[in-house]
């Protein structure tokens, strides 16, 4: 039998019950086997003025984009943003692809992500994912809004993913990119075939100005680049989740301009990409609403092409600094489950509790008495100190803890 081992900390958030002052985690093998109250058994490892989250989840990235980091600069002019991430995108080979890709998962694993969902041109990020110590779902972006180009993603795209089913820590799935870039008629069989689905959603305000009119920059960028087909577009955002509803797990990206009314199945997710929203200088995100009806709102991060960073527990943070209201537990809940199950994850981690993965994150908390642990790791500025996965210390907290 595996040895058992445990630790505790000023404060352990499970996430799935309340916050517990110096409780244990005991951990055998891979598993987490119980959380328990302060005193209902003596810790090998005080981590001290600390808190021991569930491992963060990370629920939408491109990292072959992680060499874009100041070169494509956010501003009002969608269209012309994604001119010049295209732009980018060509002029890297694929060796410069490559070591994106490796710099953007060391990124995400230092900023105490332990699992993620990643939308890659063509899967390209899986093996590294598959590799390295976190989970993924790899969605395997798909463009082509004309039928001709529709048939020919999804033809490289469903035996891409077929060969990649089996993994203990990486999920394949598919990414119909955006109602403005692939064609409606294939999206209810994608989103049954590929059974985990992404898509960016209700973006910028020129894609609704596009879906309802037919008309506005989107019109002209993609007349421009010779992709345009009318027949090829959805009526509405709303159609784009009415057929996407045969999906296991479905997110929703941005989703900046849907209709807080939307209706959204238990198998949707909608994923707030804060700081990026801020970029763009989008009106306020309907994630409150969203809430507030029941609707599963999780975090990412996006790319480097329009955020600073890849560290999500930032994006939360500046959630709590801006939006005050959203209470503390609901925001934690984002961060970590909420994205577990978003990415169909739910099962083995996004909380510490008995019999899921051991995956947890180190966070050291300010020398303030008093405080609920929330806004303790909300307010504050320090970073993940230590991170878990699978009961092995992947980032240690300190030379002296290891298991056993």
């Amino acid at each position: 039998m595996t040895s058992e081992w445990s630790l505790t900390a000023r404060w352990v958030l499970p996430v799935d019950a309340p916050p517990l002052e110096h409780a244990v985690v005991t951990i055998a093998g891979d598993r987490i086997v119980a959380v328990e109250t302060h005193g209902t058994r003596t810790a090998d490892h005080d981590l001290g003025n600390a808190a021991i989250l569930p491992g963060l989840v990370n629920a939408h990235t491109h990292l072959d984009l992680s060499g874009a980091r100041g070169k494509t600069p956010p501003g009002e002019d969608f269209t012309n943003w994604l001119r010049v991430v295209i732009d980018y995108r060509q002029s890297r080979t694929p060796q410069e692809i490559e070591a994106d890709i490796s710099d953007g998962v060391t990124q995400i694993l230092r900023c105490g992500t332990t699992l993620v969902g990643d939308i890659a041109a063509e899967g390209l990020s899986w093996t590294r994912l598959a590799d390295s110590p976190l989970r993924s779902v790899v969605y395997y972006e798909l463009l082509g809004l004309t039928h001709d180009r529709a048939v020919a993603a999804t033809g490289k795209a469903i035996p891409w993913m077929i060969t990649k089913r089996g993994q203990a820590t990486a999920r394949p799935g598919l990414s119909p990119h955006a109602p403005y870039s692939f064609n409606w008629l294939f999206l209810r069989g994608v989103a049954g075939v590929g059974k985990r689905i992404a898509i960016h959603l209700a973006e910028a305000s020129a894609e609704s100005e596009l879906l309802e009119s037919q008309s506005g920059p989107f019109l002209r960028f993609l007349k421009e680049r010779g992709v345009w087909d009318p027949e090829g577009l959805v009526a509405s955002a709303q159609e784009v989740v009415q057929q996407t509803r045969s999906a296991k797990t479905a997110i929703y990206v941005h989703a900046n301009y849907l209709a807080p009314d939307t209706v959204i199945t238990e198998r949707g997710t909608i994923v707030y990409c804060p700081r990026t929203h801020a970029a763009f200088g989008h009106p306020p995100h309907p994630f409150r609403e969203f809430l507030t009806r029941g609707v599963r709102v999780a975090l990412g991060t996006d790319s480097l092409a329009s955020n600073p960073d890849l560290d999500v527990l930032a994006e939360a943070r500046f959630v709590h600094a801006k939006h005050p209201d959203v209470v503390g537990d609901v925001l934690l809940r984002m961060l970590t489950l909420s994205g577990a199950e978003a990415l169909g994850w739910a099962d083995e981690t996004g909380s510490l509790t008995s019999g899921k993965s051991a995956d947890l994150v180190v966070l050291p908390l300010p020398n303030e008495e008093g405080r609920d642990p929330h806004d303790l790791v909300m307010e504050s500025a320090l970073p993940v100190r230590g991170v878990l996965f699978r009961g092995k210390w992947t980032k240690d907290p300190s030379e002296s803890i290891s298991p056993g």
